[in-house]
């Protein structure tokens, strides 16, 4: 969609570049990045619900907040949106989305397997930070690796299991919360979670 929205002039979606995922969970989770949320180009969504029915959200149905779209309910299937940007010549665009790809290939384990940013920053926190501060750089559990690049990631080494990844992201929030007393919150939507 960032490319699209670039060749066509329109700015205002470079963020959108480097996250991994589909427009549906963008809108589910208010993606972000560098500064920059869905919640900030976002107009309108239609979306299916669990009966069937078609609906339009606007911003205020969405309740946007971070990482997170509260009035999106867990039934909707999103079907379409609409988002606004600003003109801006394509080559000026496409250069902004490539200092950002380059700054995040610096600073992120992009060529690994992950699900992307798995912790959600806490309010005046960043979530890498306590991670390392709580000594998990490197932690492993079976195949699954906190990141050596950024520790808010999780690494697939190889044949890591969901269940692999999943009890190293609990070791990590263990870790958080005995070494600062902070709770750190999955921003990573965990499927089939009773």
């Amino acid at each position: 969609m960032a490319r699209a929205a670039a060749d066509a002039g329109i700015a205002g979606l470079e963020f959108l570049r480097g996250v991994p995922g589909t427009i549906g969970g963008a809108l589910k989770m208010n993606a972000g990045c560098y500064g920059s949320e869905i919640k900030d180009v976002f107009v309108e969504a239609s979306a299916i619900d669990g009966k069937g029915n078609k609906i339009k959200l606007s911003s205020g149905d969405m309740a946007f907040e971070y990482r997170k779209a509260k009035g999106a309910s867990d039934d909707l299937i999103f079907v379409e949106a609409v988002f606004e940007g600003t003109r801006d010549e394509p080559a000026a665009i496409r250069a902004r989305m490539e200092e950002l790809s380059a700054n995040r290939e610096a600073s992120q384990p992009i060529k690994s397997r992950t699900g992307g940013s798995t912790f959600k920053n806490p309010p005046g926190h960043k979530a890498w930070q306590l991670i390392d501060q709580a000594g998990c750089r490197g932690l492993m559990i079976g195949a699954a690796q906190v990141s050596e690049k950024h520790t808010n990631f999780l690494i697939n080494t190889g044949e890591a299991t969901a269940a692999e990844l999943e009890a190293l992201g609990e070791e990590v929030r263990k870790r958080v919360q005995e070494k600062s007393g902070i709770a750190l919150e999955w921003e990573i939507k965990r499927v089939g979670i009773a």
